[in-house]
């Protein structure tokens, strides 16, 4: 009822400069890149006001057109193939963050509870949680179910009509219709977008959530128990023979009832600790980082801290401590602290790896590791061997020249008697643990 009431003012708060200035805050504070008309967030704030009256006149009189999105590409994590995404332009982003500030109050209350993606006060660790729970009740064969390019193949029509549900006002319906129609533009040719929401655009989270809240209810009709982070999403039950069972009838529904593809070569019927979920994986009831996103930290510190580079360990270790503070803040929901200090440990040896690779020759390596205080012949025995600069990185002698303690004081910062704690600050003070 009280949905009845404030909605015919929906569109009405669309179009105030009031409400699109809160929107272009929530715009500048997410940062992003310029859209195909190349004005950035700064451009556009520098005159602000004529942007936000120009957007709520083109908005109330219907001349407001979005423009096609600009389309990026970047390499998957596991680094096969490409996630494509589609940059709009700043003030379609505020137009976008505008109606998904209107929106979300509508649907997020009727959104599963065991839907964790996208959502105000709902997080990744908490769906990894919630799977970890069920499993330990007594459900510990997954259903993996993956869906093959889920943003590109969302149906329009379906999705305005799930809108419409909850939505009668026809102006935002039809003004939601219209950006999703806006196009991509690929080397300067715009493509029509007849279906799907490209990512990159703020309302485009919400809209899956809507798509996929069918699919939710449908599960919770079956009475089954799942975790959906975005369309990553696990189901959980007692026997192989159910899971597979559950695999067939919920594939069935997903591509018949809401036309969408399931990738048939990665989704799977497994047990736990075989089902890799938002980088983790459920092993004898404890939750552990899953090995292929170890493998890709590995590889990711490799790249940070590459063999032939001219940056100064300073800047390489700038570099590190931005990407390792997220990564590792992330990743400290598991149970096995020995899976950070892989991580960790590779950091140092490669660092001391290159602070090898420096010295030029074996005889100014030899001086340089009796100079920071190594013995004459262990110094000798380590600079004078056949081993190369991977195998020297951990040896005595030059673990010796270059101890924990050395990485901190590079930064200028002293030892923190709480070493356990320096871990999620800067990976600096993280490297001094052994």
């Amino acid at each position: 009822m009280s949905l009845l009431i404030e909605e015919p003012r929906l569109f009405d708060n669309l179009c105030s400069t009031l409400y699109l200035g809160v929107g272009f805050k929530l715009v500048k504070k997410n940062k992003g890149a310029a859209g195909i008309d190349g004005v950035s967030i700064d451009d556009f704030e520098a005159n602000l006001d004529e942007e936000l009256s120009q957007l709520q006149q083109e908005l109330c009189n219907w001349t407001y057109q979005p423009s096609p999105v600009r389309r990026v590409e970047i390499l998957k994590p596991d680094g096969k193939g490409v996630r494509l995404l589609g940059i709009p332009t700043v003030r379609d982003r505020v137009v976008q963050t505008t109606l998904k500030l209107l929106l979300e109050p509508i649907f997020e209350p009727c959104f599963s509870p065991h839907s964790y993606g996208f959502r105000p006060s709902r997080s990744a660790h908490q769906a990894v949680a919630a799977a970890q729970q069920i499993i330990n009740n007594g459900k510990p064969y997954v259903v993996d179910i993956d869906l093959e390019k889920f943003f590109d193949r969302i149906n329009h029509d379906r999705l305005i009509a799930r809108m419409g549900e909850k939505i009668s006002d026809k102006r935002l319906l039809r003004l939601v219709g219209i950006l999703l129609r806006s196009g991509v533009m690929v080397n300067g040719v715009v493509n029509p977008s007849k279906e799907g929401a490209m990512q990159g655009g703020p309302l485009s989270p919400l809209l899956s959530n809507i798509v996929l809240d069918e699919l939710d209810q449908e599960l919770e009709r079956r009475d089954l128990e799942f975790c959906r982070f975005a369309d990553d999403c696990n189901i959980f039950v007692k026997s192989q023979k159910a899971a597979e069972r559950v695999m067939e009838k919920v594939s069935q529904f997903i591509e018949k009832k809401l036309k969408l593809k399931v990738n048939q070569d990665k989704s799977q019927v497994a047990l736990s600790d075989k089902v890799k979920f938002l980088g983790f994986t459920v092993v004898n009831g404890t939750i552990a980082i899953a090995h292929k996103a170890l493998q890709m930290a590995m590889n990711k510190v490799k790249a940070l801290i590459p063999r032939g580079t001219h940056n100064t360990l300073e800047t390489t270790m700038d570099k590190i401590n931005q990407w390792y503070v997220g990564w590792s803040n992330y990743y400290n929901l598991t149970n096995y602290p020995s899976q950070l200090g892989k991580i960790e440990a590779h950091i140092r040896r490669r660092l001391r790896s290159r602070l090898v690779s420096q010295q030029k020759r074996r005889q100014f390596l030899y001086q340089n590791l009796v100079k920071r205080g190594v013995p004459f012949k262990q110094a000798s025995k380590a600079a004078f061997s056949n081993n190369k600069r991977w195998a020297l990185s951990n040896t005595r002698a030059v673990t010796k020249a270059y101890p924990n303690s050395w990485f901190i004081n590079l930064k200028g910062q002293e030892i923190r008697s709480d070493q356990k704690l320096a871990h999620w600050f800067d990976v600096s003070q993280w490297i001094s643990l052994a």
